[in-house]
């Protein structure tokens, strides 16, 4: 990936605890995040939030995506003792899963800082099951994390009604993958 279409967020403990213990929670619960599955994070970072969502939604596969190596390494640590998750090294506009490989996917927000965000929301319906739920912070939680790198982007959802907008939670949101006839 060039390096002028991506930049990495610093690594905050203060924002790590709260993403942890405030977050997540409320993030899982005000989206009714379904429990089991099969469930992938795109742009996992550090892998903060897999452990949480480990415990909140008792998935049957937990698969962090991220682009840094670096932070793959931080989450391997991060998630060492959790037998369901997985690590994977990808580009979100580029997922390397087969189609349908997921109930729910979370993204807290890496979709609004990809060039191409089309791309990214095609790649994460292609792999979302049928029924399948895509979670991910609104355009007010954007702006009010990342005021600057937000400015101008918004999520752009494939033009063939695969996503279908089923709850708005203020600063949260989720889609669900449309069954085809």
């Amino acid at each position: 990936m060039d390096s002028e279409e991506y930049s990495h967020f610093p690594n905050q403990g203060r924002r790590n605890l709260l993403q942890r213990h405030v977050e997540v929670p409320l993030f899982t619960w005000s989206l009714g995040l379904p429990k089991g599955g099969r469930v992938l994070e795109v742009g996992c970072g550090r892998g903060v939030a897999l452990p949480v969502f480990a415990r909140l939604i008792e998935p049957s596969l937990l698969v962090g995506l991220d682009i840094e190596l670096p932070f793959l390494k931080e989450a391997k640590d991060a998630t060492r003792d959790i037998g369901t998750v997985r690590l994977a090294q990808g580009d979100l506009r580029r997922l390397p899963f087969p189609d349908a490989s997921f109930e729910v996917v979370i993204d807290f927000g890496t979709s609004y800082h990809v060039s191409h965000g089309s791309l990214a929301l095609s790649e994460i319906s292609r792999v979302l099951a049928p029924g399948g739920v895509f979670a991910t912070e609104s355009k007010v939680a954007q702006l009010l994390a990342h005021p600057i790198r937000t400015r101008g982007r918004r999520l752009e959802v494939p033009p063939d009604g695969s996503l279908r907008r089923t709850r708005h939670a203020g600063l949260w949101m989720a889609y669900r993958k449309q069954v085809k006839p």
